[in-house]
């Protein structure tokens, strides 16, 4: 018979600790929900005549956002709360959940952003007062300094067929819903969502607009005057590219949005990359040394291997239909196995893979933009994170009651970034949300009472138990809005 190993021998478990509380880096994220107004806010937007709830329906939707950011994927999961009942005082029953989630509608849907919005209004100037300033997002080193960065995005997430809205959608093989989502590349923060059926388009113009209409929104009002929207092939439309350079109608010249789309390649584009071709050809053979194809780079500005980039703009011919300024560029990248079956017949033959993308900004060299367009691909690393969470799973048959459940979603990812925004530094400020569950919200700690104050108190052997104090303070630090 086997023994049992040194360092288990002699241990045995029970069920009867106390003063004992689990998952008190979730306490950091209260603490910032507090410090944005965003429970007394969230309880007005949920307010129902001559009805006063036992538990603030505020404080319900931001405890399920808490118990979603510490990896719940369920609403049961906020049970665990009850286990902090010593810090957090009474918390709601899983029930009681279910009920705040019925009672959002579209009035209270309405209300609720407009809630999340005053909090940013508080938060945004807060972030802006660090040391190292509002996070501008930084391409090939040049900060995009006074820039607002919108990407959106659809996806489908699997569903069992009797929930209300579920059907085939545009991506082969997934029978769901299909949200769509707009993240701020700023923060980090998802500005917007709207859950629709399966069978939504994910190249629905109206649809696009609304949700970047909504995204802006929530944006402070000093912070919408220069804002970039990123979006994938589903923005190659006259009507939402219109609209952004428009500035959503708007007239005053300090207005100045910029798009950076994805662009269909059709035939029409084939004929342009031959041509350019042929113009490459010409000036080989006169020996000028010009270069029409500019070599693409990465992030850190190195050179792509046998990645390049060229405006075709001038080989479309007419173009007057889309905004002033609008530009079409290609690029050309080595023909991945993955693509080979979609490739055409100029790919197969040259080895290579085109794109194109379009943008209205002035100036900037092509490998600048492109390099710009690229990093596009991040709201595919917050969509990620975020079905890892609670995205992936709706509770309900019902879509009213998902709609809910996805606007608490997008409040556990407000919250998650801006903790890490706010409070913490180095690794722990760039962490992905698994490891920041591992390291920091799981954190154990004691409970001790004493001098009419109570104390958490972090074990000293945990790694990071000096971050996590740490932002606590600085999170304890920050004002209560006005």
């Amino acid at each position: 018979m086997r023994k049992d190993s040194g360092r288990l021998r002699g241990l045995a478990m029970s069920d009867d600790g106390r003063a004992l509380v689990g998952h008190a880096g979730g306490i950091h994220l209260q603490v910032l929900a507090e410090r944005a107004g965003l429970v007394e806010e969230l309880s007005h937007a949920m307010r129902r005549p001559g009805f006063v709830p036992v538990h603030p329906r505020g404080r319900v939707l931001t405890d399920l956002a808490c118990a979603i950011a510490l990896g719940g994927i369920a609403v049961s999961d906020v049970a665990v709360l009850e286990h902090q009942r010593p810090v957090l005082g009474s918390t709601a029953s899983v029930s009681t959940v279910w009920r705040a989630l019925e009672e959002v509608g579209d009035l209270q849907l309405k209300r609720i952003a407009l809630a999340r919005a005053k909090g940013r209004r508080h938060l945004w100037p807060l972030l802006a007062a660090r040391p190292e300033g509002f996070p501008w997002i930084t391409v090939l080193g040049t900060p995009l300094e006074g820039w607002t960065v919108i990407d959106s995005d659809a996806t489908p997430v699997a569903c069992a067929s009797e929930k209300e809205g579920a059907a085939g959608t545009y991506k082969k093989g997934v029978y769901g819903l299909c949200p769509l989502l707009a993240f701020c590349d700023n923060t980090g923060e998802m500005l917007a969502q709207e859950l629709r059926p399966g069978d939504a388009g994910a190249n629905d113009a109206a649809d696009n607009i609304d949700i970047l209409a909504q995204a802006v929104a929530q944006v402070p009002a000093a912070y919408r005057k220069k804002i970039l929207f990123r979006v994938d092939g589903a923005g190659f439309s006259h009507d939402l590219l219109a609209w952004i350079a428009t500035a959503g109608g708007r007239t005053h010249p300090s207005f100045s949005w910029e798009y950076s789309t994805g662009w269909t390649f059709t035939q029409r584009e084939m004929k342009a990359v031959t041509a350019l071709d042929a113009l490459q050809e010409k000036e080989d053979r006169r020996g000028s040394g010009c270069q029409l194809w500019e070599t693409a780079v990465d992030g850190d500005g190195e050179p792509r291997a046998k990645a390049q980039v060229a405006e075709i703009t001038g080989l479309l011919g007419d173009l007057s239909a889309w905004p002033a300024g609008h530009r079409v560029f290609v690029r050309r990248e080595p023909l991945h196995p993955r693509y080979v079956k979609d490739a055409s017949a100029y790919e197969i033959e040259h080895g290579v893979r085109l794109q194109t993308f379009a943008t209205n900004t002035p100036g900037h060299q092509a490998a600048w933009l492109d390099c710009r367009h690229r990093t596009h691909a991040r709201v595919e690393t917050k969509i990620r994170d975020s079905k890892a969470e609670s995205l992936n799973r709706f509770p309900s048959r019902h879509m009213k009651i998902n709609k809910a459940w996805l606007v608490v979603t997008a409040l556990a990812c407000d919250l998650r970034n801006l903790l890490q925004l706010l409070a913490c530094d180095g690794e722990m400020a760039k962490a992905t949300p698994k490891t920041l569950r591992y390291r920091f919200l799981h954190v154990p700690a004691v409970l001790v009472r004493g001098q009419r104050r109570r104390r958490l108190k972090i074990p000293g052997t945990w790694p990071w138990a000096k971050e996590i104090v740490t932002a606590f303070r600085r999170l304890l630090a920050l004002p209560h809005p006005t």
